[in-house]
């Protein structure tokens, strides 16, 4: 009789490992969500962050440039192309940058970086339709400058965000072109209707992005904004009239994002200013849940990480004060039950930058030089935090692991992200294929 196979093999890993960590969704979400995941391998690597963390968790490459407790710094923890873009809040400035840190953890530079680099060949082949020369060039485009990045700043100082006057390459176009079409009052029309009655939400003209509130539901919801959440805020907005934050309406979030599908999420509208029409707020209030490298996190890491954060509302609101450029005035958190919720300001310049309207490869490196640029600024802020006593530090040590070895570590990053893309089309395609046999 011969010995009964093992069921660790990647294709069966990887249907157990979707199944499992979208296991607490209903059947509708998860109907919605494996339809986004089939729609191309970008989708789905965006779609399933876990299995990327499991995968290089123990990479022993990361010895090589890395792996050490100063070459960690506060992690974006999911980064590719498509979470950079526009964003600005209630100063109305656009921005181009990364915005969204709900799996934001503190680890080594090169889980980042690795991912972001993965992301770009996935990118380049599906939507820039780059040629395989096209994509070595951008990805060592970026890689240089997220080095050139850390180099040029080793004393621990750090360049401000992207903005409309700093911008480069097709990045100036495109903040132009959101700057001139978006506003406060055009997000306002987009997600409100102006009634008698005041403002509201679309729910009736939105019904598959928006939908009332139960009445038990409501009432928590408002009392904690009014409350709790108030309280966890800082700064000038901690001073504000109680009148400004006073619930106007509330509604659910539908069918928003990829890897974050099914979570709860609500959009609560607030008073704000009385200036003019357009001083009403939209709060984006989403279930916070550990990010996916605190699951791989021994017993030991795990009572240090709770130590420090009580829980995943604190632990987002840390990391997206010490990454952010400017962080969110209106960043803060609440409980509904025993789940916690991140609050922040909804941006009315939210936009991501149409990668599939590029015109070429050298419009891309262009784009990919401020993606590595932005990513090590944000690792900068990030380990700043961490060394307040010697800013330059993690610059520094990771200029000393690189040094003399640049060249390979480009080639390393490179060759790791043509093939993990590759593995990535892989998986995809045993998802597609074990959907359509259901």
């Amino acid at each position: 009789m011969s010995p009964p196979l093992t069921r660790h093999n990647r294709p069966r890993r990887v249907l157990d490992a979707i199944e499992a960590a979208n296991a607490d969704l209903s059947a509708d979400e998860r109907a919605a969500k494996y339809a986004k995941l089939a729609e191309s391998p970008y989708r789905f690597f965006r779609g399933t962050n876990h299995l990327y963390w499991d995968d290089v968790w123990h990479d022993w490459r990361f010895a090589l440039y890395g792996g050490l407790p100063e070459t960690q710094t506060w992690l974006q923890g999911d980064a590719h192309v498509y979470n950079f873009g526009a964003y600005g809040h209630h100063d109305d400035a656009v921005r181009y940058g990364m915005d969204d840190f709900d799996d934001a953890l503190v680890g080594d530079y090169q889980y980042d970086l690795w991912r972001l680099a993965i992301s770009l060949v996935l990118d380049a082949r599906e939507n820039a339709e780059l040629s395989r020369k096209g994509i070595d060039k951008s990805l060592a485009t970026l890689i240089e400058a997220y080095l050139d990045e850390l180099d040029d700043h080793a004393e621990g100082e750090i360049p401000g965000a992207v903005t409309l006057d700093t911008a480069k390459g097709p990045l100036g176009p495109f903040l132009e072109k959101v700057a001139r079409k978006e506003s406060r009052e055009k997000m306002l029309d987009k997600w409100t209707t102006l009634g008698e009655d005041g403002r509201r939400f679309a729910v009736d003209e939105r019904p598959e992005k928006l939908a009332r509130l139960p009445a038990h539901l409501a009432s928590q919801l408002r009392k904690a904004v009014e409350g709790e959440y108030r309280d966890t805020l800082r700064g000038a907005r901690a001073e504000a009239e109680e009148d400004h934050f006073r619930v106007k309406d509330m509604a659910r979030r539908l069918d928003a994002g990829t890897g974050s599908l099914g979570l709860e999420r609500y959009y609560v509208l607030i008073e704000g200013g009385r200036d003019h029409a357009h001083d009403d707020v939209i709060l984006d209030v989403k279930r916070q849940t550990p990010p996916e490298g605190w699951r791989l996190m021994n017993a030991a890491e795990k009572r240090d990480w709770r130590r420090a954060f009580a829980h995943e509302g604190a632990r987002h609101a840390a990391a997206f004060t010490a990454i952010a450029e400017h962080p969110d005035v209106y960043l803060g958190w609440l409980h509904l039950g025993q789940a916690v919720f991140s609050v922040r300001e909804r941006s009315p310049f939210k936009e991501d930058f149409p990668t599939h309207k590029l015109d070429g490869d050298k419009p891309y490196r262009k784009l990919a030089k401020q993606w590595g640029r932005i990513l090590a600024r944000e690792h900068l802020r990030g380990a700043r935090v961490l060394h307040a006593d010697d800013p330059g530090r993690f610059a520094r040590v990771v200029g000393e692991r690189v040094e003399g070895g640049r060249d390979h570590f480009v080639d390393m990053v490179a060759t790791l992200a043509f093939s993990y893309a590759d593995c990535v089309a892989l998986d995809h395609r045993t998802f597609v294929e074990a959907r359509e046999t259901e």
